[in-house]
């Protein structure tokens, strides 16, 4: 991924935020062990990753140094987006050596868990290579750290599902119960909202038909077999777009992919997330 085509990061309002949250949440009053070094002594300090990784989070990584020490040096070797291999220094800082000590945790729990976000994207990314897919997130994402997450997922190559429950309309099947029908909650939808993109979660090809005749911007096919798929596939036509949602994993996803559906929106991106080994070594000016 080059410097053009990498996403933009949410807006420095929102990555100031979600910093001051981790620093008042790591500091409290203050470091008691920074302490220990002399308050005006500045280190050096290279921050290694020891895994093969897609790197995203360096905004966020940045504000957590600058908040404690405006003047700190960061030197980023790898970008956001970019893969990078086992043993690779990837950044290094020059600064206040307290200031770094303290802001050394917060700064990697987002790095690593955005870039572990990034780098299982990638991968899924990867499994549909040759097919039309587009890997979509989902709601289900660490609570405060949802644009950041959905940042990562667009630096693994992803797309981005709606952001919350304001900016698209899913019906599910309590939505159809309490509507009374698809067709009933399609038309309230509508009338409600007109202008934002309305998806109807269906379980079976009966249910795909209503959806269809509805008239709705996109159907979701929920824990489809994979002959059941492909009959959507076919039946639908491309007459409206087809999310695949349930069952998938990396094992699973190319066979998905390959039934011809549009999407498929993938929990795992965002919820089973393993953290990246990152380690960020200081020595004393």
């Amino acid at each position: 991924m080059t410097a053009s085509t990498r996403p933009a990061a949410p807006d420095t309002a929102q990555i100031t935020s979600d910093v001051e949250h981790a620093l008042t949440e790591d500091l409290g009053q203050g470091d008691a062990t920074a302490e220990l070094l002399p308050a005006n002594a500045d280190a050096h300090a290279e921050l290694t990753c020891r895994d093969a990784a897609v790197i995203a989070g360096t905004a966020w990584f940045d504000g957590c140094f600058r908040r404690l020490d405006p003047s700190v040096q960061i030197d980023w070797h790898v970008h956001d987006g970019q893969q990078t291999s086992p043993g690779t220094v990837i950044c290094r800082l020059s600064g206040n050596a307290r200031a770094l000590v303290s802001a050394e945790r917060s700064a990697l729990n987002f790095l690593q868990l955005l870039s572990g976000t990034a780098t299982v994207t990638a991968e899924y990314v990867t499994a549909v290579t040759g097919t039309a897919v587009r890997i979509l997130d989902t709601r289900k994402t660490v609570p405060g750290l949802r644009l950041a997450q959905k940042y990562a997922v667009r630096c693994g190559g992803g797309h981005n599902h709606r952001i919350g429950l304001y900016d698209a309309i899913l019906v599910k099947e309590n939505h159809i119960i309490a509507a009374g029908s698809i067709a009933a909650a399609v038309q309230a939808a509508r009338q409600l909202h007109p202008d934002l993109l309305l998806e109807v979660e269906v379980e079976n090809l009966d249910e795909l038909t209503q959806a269809i005749d509805a008239g709705v911007d996109r159907i979701m096919l929920d824990n489809f077999s994979l002959p059941q798929m492909t009959a959507a596939v076919q039946y639908t036509a491309g007459r409206v777009p087809l999310e695949v949602s349930g069952n998938v994993d990396l094992h699973t996803i190319g066979e998905f992919a390959r039934t011809g559906v549009d999407f498929i929106s993938v929990g795992a991106l965002t919820k089973h997330v393993r953290a990246i080994d990152l380690s960020l070594r200081l020595q004393l000016a």
